[in-house]
């Protein structure tokens, strides 16, 4: 690959900014949320008597072990790279708006995700970058919405590629 912007545009990725058009939907994940998966990341991240034991989490609101939000976030990410962001052009993202945790997420929920492209557009400044914004909502087994947020995502455009004659 030659030097310049498209140099930071991987060449062997499956899916490029083209590939996000405005009102894209993907649906994907099956996620199970496991007991001692709540309990490793509350301890390192979100140590809450609620996230931490069934005894602290009977005493609260939850009233039984519930996983963080942050948690949750972390299991929509997984989810997102293992279906595609791992195998994209991703150049990272510059933030994340509009977070909700809508329900509680308990031990053996099972997570999917719902993406939805809401805008897509060159960068301005980086013409060999597209910005991508989607709404992702996460719904437990039931169908019942745990989590939404819109954000932005920067992907490699392949008409830079194809221009460098990659």
């Amino acid at each position: 690959m030659s030097e310049g912007p498209s140099a930071a545009v991987p060449a062997d990725k499956r899916y490029y900014w083209e590939d996000f058009p405005v009102g894209r939907v993907r649906q994907f994940g099956a996620k199970r949320v496991m007991h001692d998966e709540i309990i490793d990341f509350a301890r390192q991240f979100d140590p809450q008597p609620f996230h931490l034991s069934d005894e602290g989490a009977a005493r609260s609101l939850f009233g039984r072990l519930c996983a963080s939000g942050w948690h949750t976030c972390a299991m929509v990410m997984r989810m997102m790279c293992d279906e595609y962001v791992l195998d994209s052009s991703s150049l990272g993202s510059p933030g994340i708006e509009n977070l909700r945790w809508l329900k509680p997420v308990y031990v053996d929920d099972v997570l999917s995700v719902r993406l939805e492209v809401l805008e897509a557009r060159p960068m301005a400044s980086k013409p060999h970058v597209g910005l991508v914004r989607s709404r992702w909502e996460a719904r437990n087994q039931h169908g019942e919405p745990v989590l939404t947020m819109e954000g932005w995502a920067m992907f490699g455009r392949r008409a830079a590629l194809e221009a460098a004659g990659a």
